[in-house]
């Protein structure tokens, strides 16, 4: 059993290609966000149902770690992986690499028209255009809300001027979407104009659907969330969940994931002309945003409490512009 946010196509594919592989063994999944994964996780402990744990930023993972949810196994590849990208006590390994995007509907909107920059969100112009997937529930949304936290405070990890930008973009928000196939359908029919997003869950719309949805890189600089796969404590099968592991993070797989559903390797050490056309066009222009990992994975649950009680809704009757 594999817990995992990366969705049903790319699930289906590396499950066919592992049971291909292994005969007799049959891969099954369920598809959550990455924070109700980290719950499920909790509540199981005394009998945990998960084999793996494939997909959420790494933060959320090391808190994983912590509760000893996760239990070490280091995979043959894991030294083609810089050290900001693995456990240390080998708990957990980045897969892919996920940079965060400006997304807009592309039917409404020309490309140089929509929002450039975080910043840009916040513009009087996309008064009620905005759509937030749910943040709680959702490792992408907790990794941009806590890089612009980050940011704002200067390095300092005072929140107070990044909870003053989250007050505005409430303010601009139209509606915190429950799950992610709604929030895609809503911005395709113009339910809003705008939101923010994952690149390879974007470029993976624009190749499936006729959904009218482009994206926009920040050059001013993105969170890149570091998204990892863990072999889960307390499990059944041992032999099967590390050969899961083993498999996700091999060349071959991370090949096929970027050629497929243009996910980015994590690892260092493969030959980029393997790598897809739209991967060589889009490296160049990914600036990842710099943030102070210890303090950010140590602050995030706090900041998102926060946001929880003081900020959401809260923006416009607050008077925020």
């Amino acid at each position: 059993m594999v817990y995992t946010p990366h969705g049903r196509d790319l699930l289906e594919y590396f499950g066919e290609r592992f049971e291909e592989a292994n005969p007799g063994v049959r891969v099954q999944w369920l598809d959550m966000g990455s924070q109700e994964v980290l719950d499920r996780l909790r509540s199981e402990r005394a009998n945990p149902q998960a084999d793996v744990w494939w997909g959420a930023p790494a933060e959320i993972f090391a808190q994983g770690a912590e509760e000893g949810l996760l239990e070490a196994f280091r995979p043959s590849w894991a030294d083609a992986l810089p050290p900001e990208a693995r456990d240390p006590e080998a708990r957990w390994f980045a897969t892919y690499l996920t940079p965060e995007v400006i997304a807009y509907n592309s039917a409404a909107l020309a490309r140089e028209d929509a929002p450039q920059e975080w910043d840009d969100v916040l513009d009087p112009r996309w008064r009620g255009e905005v759509l937030i997937r749910e943040p709680l529930a959702s490792g992408t949304m907790r990794a941009i809300f806590s890089a612009i936290i980050y940011r704002e405070s200067g390095g300092t990890g005072d929140p107070a001027a990044g909870y003053e930008w989250l007050l505005r973009l409430d303010a601009q928000t139209k509606e915190y979407v429950l799950n992610p196939t709604l929030l895609y359908q809503k911005l395709a029919r113009e339910e809003g104009l705008v939101t923010l997003w994952a690149m390879p869950d974007i470029e993976t719309l624009r190749a499936t659907t006729d959904y009218p949805i482009d994206y926009v890189i920040p050059a001013g600089g993105t969170p890149v969330v570091v998204d990892g796969v863990a072999v889960v404590a307390g499990h059944e099968n041992t032999e099967m969940a590390r050969a899961f592991v083993e498999y996700v993070g091999s060349e071959a797989a991370l090949v096929e994931a970027a050629d497929r559903f243009f996910r980015i390797p994590a690892r260092s050490d493969l030959d980029p002309a393997a790598f897809p056309e739209w991967l060589r066009t889009a490296l160049p222009e990914i600036r990842a945003m710099e943030v102070d990992t210890d303090l950010v994975r140590e602050m995030t649950p706090q900041w998102m409490r926060y946001w929880d009680s003081n900020i959401r809704r809260r923006g416009e009757a607050l008077g925020y512009e």
